[in-house]
């Protein structure tokens, strides 16, 4: 059967790289993904495969069962955009100002949709049930797999299958990872209000630029003198805000940044840690500092036994070169949430371009090598059809 799903999916890869382009050139941002929705809905529907719109937002559900009773898999896709001007010269290039595919969802919505198609038409010799969870918003928190959840698209569902299509790694490869693989992503806002005054009699003057280089300093000692070395933790400050003229001392100033950690002890230790820095600042300076921090996505953790069963499935791909086991990512997905209630595994697909330079993710210059949908869509394939054969 795998052998079938395979020559079929490779005839429908030029219909896969149609459907990419086109959401490439029509991007939307999270949580405002109406035209894309309905383009998946009218995908599925114009099939006359089971399809439901507005699942816990923009998402779209789709299912599949096949002729014999047997698990239910669910395999997911994301279909938001990011706010970032696309400076790829391709012919498929956004036309949206301002906003482009940035992060390959456009790669992973075409994939799925390409294979649900052939899962449909194969239905007959199928056992089991196939659930094409097509999420909106995975890019801003809190994220679309929230309330699509509670919207009920794990409804019955065994397992989930997700891949990331990962533009700095090498194409014709795959790498999982057992545990952990991605980090809870959590930002934080600092608002110092100190005594703006005439750069000349700085002494009169409580200065926030002063006062917010020493938090600056400060916090990014957190991480090597309070997280044990054994674990993961990253605290990077991405904006400092406190725009005067040349010669006035600084009234107020705001800080942004994110927290990235593995573990939910190590996560409770920093939005502490920090607390209490910010807290001694403000006394130490006689200002006022208002923290806010706020929780992202929780880290992706993998099941082990479904991993291990991704790997040995990966092995079946003929289009795979490599099987690398990962090392863990700083980067966020909100696919934490669909692990956190079933079974599980998300993967990383090889799509390093073969004839370009590579960009990584959220780059104006972003890109994928478009053969590794066809590999994701075969590697996701092959898992959801032979989970239905595991005890």
């Amino acid at each position: 059967m795998n052998e079938q799903l395979f020559e079929k999916l490779d005839l429908a890869y030029e219909d896969m790289v149609v459907i990419r382009r086109h959401l490439h050139m029509h991007p939307e941002l999270s949580f405002k993904e109406v035209k894309t929705a309905q383009y998946i809905h009218d995908f599925y529907a114009n099939l006359g495969i089971e399809v439901q719109s507005g699942v816990g937002g923009n998402g779209v559900v789709a299912r599949v069962k096949g002729a014999r009773p047997g698990k239910t898999v669910a395999l997911r896709a994301d279909f938001d955009a990011l706010p970032i001007q696309d400076e790829k010269d391709v012919p498929y290039k956004s036309t949206v100002p301002g906003v482009m595919h940035a992060c390959g969802h456009d790669g992973h919505t075409a994939a799925l949709l390409q294979l649900a198609k052939v899962i449909f038409d194969l239905r007959e010799d199928l056992a089991g049930e196939y659930v094409f969870i097509h999420q909106h918003a995975e890019e801003f928190a809190p994220g679309g797999a929230i309330s699509m959840i509670e919207d009920g698209c794990l409804d019955g569902v065994d397992v989930i299958f997700g891949t990331h299509l990962w533009s700095l790694t090498p194409y014709s490869s795959i790498e999982y990872r057992t545990g952990p693989i991605m980090a809870a992503a959590d930002r934080f806002e600092i608002t110092i209000q100190g005594a703006g005054g005439h750069g000349a009699a700085p002494h009169q003057t409580k200065d926030a630029v002063v006062i917010g280089a020493q938090l600056v300093m400060n916090l990014q000692q957190l991480v090597s003198r309070r997280v044990d070395p054994i674990e993961s933790a990253v605290l990077s400050i991405g904006s400092f805000m406190a725009d005067n003229a040349f010669n006035v001392i600084a009234d107020s100033a705001k800080l942004g940044g994110t927290v990235r950690t593995f573990s939910p002890e190590i996560r409770d230790l920093m939005e502490q840690e920090m607390r209490r820095v910010v807290e001694g600042t403000a006394l130490t300076n006689d200002c006022t500092i208002t923290f806010n921090y706020f929780r992202g996505y929780p880290a992706v953790v993998n099941h082990q036994k479904e991993t291990e069963f991704l790997q040995q499935v990966a092995k079946t791909v003929p289009d795979i070169s490599a099987i690398v086991e990962s090392k863990p990512q700083m980067g966020g997905e909100d696919f934490a949430y669909y692990l956190e209630k079933v079974p599980g595994t998300f993967f990383f697909t090889g799509a390093q371009p073969v004839d370009a330079a590579p960009f990584p993710h959220h780059h104006p210059k972003f890109d994928f090598e478009e053969r590794a949908m066809l590999i994701a869509a075969k590697t996701l394939g092959a898992a959801a059809l032979d989970y239905q054969k595991t005890e």
